[in-house]
């Protein structure tokens, strides 16, 4: 059955209201929230024109908070929802089958564990998704670009045991290295809170390079984890483009304002046509080889020509 949502011009006169969801504050992800708007923009949205309404909310990683959030943009009877990272996409789902989601830096629906007993996914849900794939080509780059210490390359990686996606990259990724003759010494971090006592504890065990796993508690607690790297001379790679810019060596991944950009873009489309017709979660376009020239100075890395400075 084809369940098709239209944009409820009922709010203020008129101007579709749109409900904003962020989970918490990061630098990594704070990019999606611009390529959002900016899509908008480009495709004659915005609050400047006042032919939108943008409703931002931050939970400040607070679980309770979020939900406070979404109960508050379905009574106030928003347009649309967009949601950023993963944790608020899955919140609104859960709370809303009739206002159309629109996520960003959010896994597939099958890691989400959003599937029903069909195999689909909520009718409900739009915007731009990714798949593990990604961190395989993140991860198979390192003995490429980094040499181990003696004999077998010996890497880190902390994952969040609440977040499925982090505890299936978790598992993807021992199987890698299992196939690459790496060896993974990976440790739970469930809590910012604990970042640097699993980070030295990693760092005790002797490994070559710390591989930042995609994750929420990474994303929150990378500068203390980069501080301890740091100290004992470990490089950080990493599957998400973003990090390369706080600090670690080089990664594969999305462009996160890209990805915001792109969930705008469909966004924009349903408040064009009024209908969610044609809308459907996409794979996220624009990936990128980045890296960071000053680690790779710090840490006398030769960094491959298909790989590209971050500013």
């Amino acid at each position: 059955m084809l369940l098709v949502f239209s944009c409820n011009q009922g709010n203020k006169a008129g101007v579709p209201v749109i409900g904003f969801a962020d989970f918490m504050v990061d630098a990594s992800l704070a990019p999606a929230h611009t390529g959002f708007v900016d899509a908008l923009k480009k495709n004659g949205f915005s609050e400047d024109q006042k032919n939108i309404k943008i409703e931002y909310r931050n939970a400040q990683g607070s679980n309770p908070t979020l939900s406070l959030i979404i109960n508050q943009f379905i009574s106030q009877k928003v347009d649309l929802i967009a949601t950023c990272p993963t944790d608020a996409s899955i919140a609104a789902v859960q709370k809303t089958k009739t206002i159309p989601i629109f996520v960003m830096v959010a896994p597939t629906v099958k890691l989400m564990k959003l599937e029903g007993t069909d195999g689909k996914g909520p009718a409900n849900l739009f915007g731009a998704v990714e798949d593990l794939n990604y961190i395989d080509t993140s991860f198979s780059n390192i003995p490429k670009i980094l040499k181990p210490k003696a004999g077998k390359l010996v890497i880190g990686m902390s994952y969040d045991q609440s977040e499925p996606q982090s505890v299936d990259a978790k598992n993807l990724i021992q199987a890698l290295a299992d196939k690459m003759n790496v060896t993974l010494v990976s440790m739970p971090l469930n809590s910012s809170a604990d970042a640097q006592l699993v980070t030295q504890a990693l760092l005790n065990k002797d490994i070559d390079a710390f591989f930042a796993n995609p994750d929420n508690t990474v994303f929150t607690a990378f500068e203390t984890i980069l501080k301890s790297c740091d100290q004992k001379g470990v490089p950080i790679f990493t599957s998400e483009a973003s990090l390369v810019q706080r600090g670690a060596v080089a990664a594969f991944g999305a462009d996160i304002y890209q990805w915001g950009y792109q969930a705008g873009e469909q966004a924009a489309q349903f408040l064009k046509n009024k209908s969610t017709v044609g809308l459907k979660p996409e794979m996220v376009k624009v990936r990128k080889r980045v890296y960071n020239p000053a680690m790779a100075k710090k840490y006398h890395l030769n960094i491959p020509s298909d790989y590209e400075a971050v500013k």
